[in-house]
């Protein structure tokens, strides 16, 4: 675990590890987000839509998915009117 010194100016440095890790270089842009207790130090692209280009390619198609959910509930309800409908 890397530890790091707030300096007077409230400057703090990353470790080389984690600039090398996450390809941080001077004049880079982080953000810093607190969640509730926590502070996270996280690297912004230069260019986000290129960063971003492709991330969901590989993923399954939620269109799909949910066409297809909604197909099956479809015939749910179908087949719960067709059997309320039956004389019995």
């Amino acid at each position: 675990m890397n530890t790091a010194t707030v300096s007077k100016k409230g400057w703090v440095v990353i470790p080389k590890i984690y600039r090398q890790k996450y390809n941080i270089k001077p004049g880079d842009e982080v953000r810093i987000i607190d969640y509730g207790g926590v502070l996270a130090v996280v690297p912004l692209p230069a260019d986000p839509i290129t960063a971003l280009r492709g991330m969901l390619a590989d993923g399954p198609s939620l269109t799909a998915d949910l066409l297809a959910e909604r197909q099956a509930a479809k015939q749910h309800e179908e087949a719960q009117i067709d059997q309320s409908l039956r004389p019995g």
